[in-house]
């Protein structure tokens, strides 16, 4: 029977392209959808997550700390082929179940970033939370964004971008006020620092070659934001030491603002730029 809660949760996360209020508000939050083990039915999931590097994410299967694995993990075993909803975003990945070492440091950085995750295991008794690493299944042609035209697509990302500056931005701010730098600043940079890399690499070798050839007129304008695509490198190396090295917090802060500050003066810029071009 379907789960009027879980429905309302991801009714809101389509309608609001992953943002969602209630008791998910401020998180990270995807939407997982597997094939049932026993019926072949596809079921859709709202789960919190980790990202954990370049090429995955995390889910765990805590259930809310039941002693239970929850029906979703279940599906993961016998079917590992999964669909991923994440923001505005959806592919195909791969679901694989860490073992050993490999599972306990993820869980240790999961519970460093966010504490429940420990309470829920306490919760759990004997069932060891388990921890399973999405990987996306590469495709070929664009993401799979939830978007009418490519010019509301790059509206999206963006807006998303500045969503995950906003989080970092937040957590800065704790620290200004007295709060430790934790793992979930970590984990909000890398996010957006990598995210942003494949966006302009994705820009530069195949969106830029194509509206060069349509639209030779904006030659300049292209050359332009390639060139802001190599300092926005220089940028975003420079803000992962500011949340790495986290020296005195204002200071620290101050600094995180200026970067962002010319991070979405970029963004801007190549939306005025792109989307009549592309329709928006």
């Amino acid at each position: 029977m379907p789960n009027d809660f879980n429905q309302q949760v991801i009714d809101e996360f389509r309608a609001n392209n992953g943002r969602v209020g209630g008791w998910f508000e401020g998180g990270r939050l995807l939407l997982l959808t597997t094939t049932g083990a026993r019926t072949g039915t596809r079921h859709t999931t709202p789960l919190g997550y980790l990202p954990d590097g370049g090429d995955r994410v995390l889910v765990i299967a805590s259930a809310g700390g039941s002693p239970r694995h929850p029906d979703w993990y279940r599906n993961v075993l016998a079917h590992p082929q999964v669909t991923v909803e994440a923001g505005a975003f959806t592919y195909e990945a791969q679901a694989v179940v860490l073992e050993g070492e490999e599972r306990d440091r993820s869980f240790a950085r999961a519970v460093e970033a966010d504490h429940g995750w420990a309470e829920y295991q306490e919760k759990a008794g004997d069932r060891l939370l388990p921890v399973v690493a999405l990987y996306e299944v590469a495709a070929p042609g664009p993401p799979n964004i939830r978007a009418d035209s490519m010019g509301e697509a790059i509206k999206l990302v963006h807006d998303n971008f500045r969503h995950e500056l906003a989080r970092i931005r937040d957590e800065m701010r704790k620290s200004d006020d007295g709060a430790p730098l934790g793992a979930q600043l970590r984990v909000n940079c890398l996010t957006f620092c990598q995210g942003l890399h494949n966006h302009h690499t994705g820009e530069d070798t195949a969106l830029f070659p194509f509206l060069a050839d349509r639209h030779p007129a904006a030659a300049p304008a292209l050359a332009r934001l390639r060139e802001e695509h190599e300092r926005i490198a220089e940028l975003v190396l420079e803000m992962r030491q500011v949340v790495w090295t986290a020296g005195e917090p204002g200071t620290a802060l101050a600094e995180f603002e200026r970067l962002a500050t010319e991070l979405e003066a970029h963004l801007t810029y190549e939306e005025e730029q792109l989307i009549p071009l592309l329709g928006g």
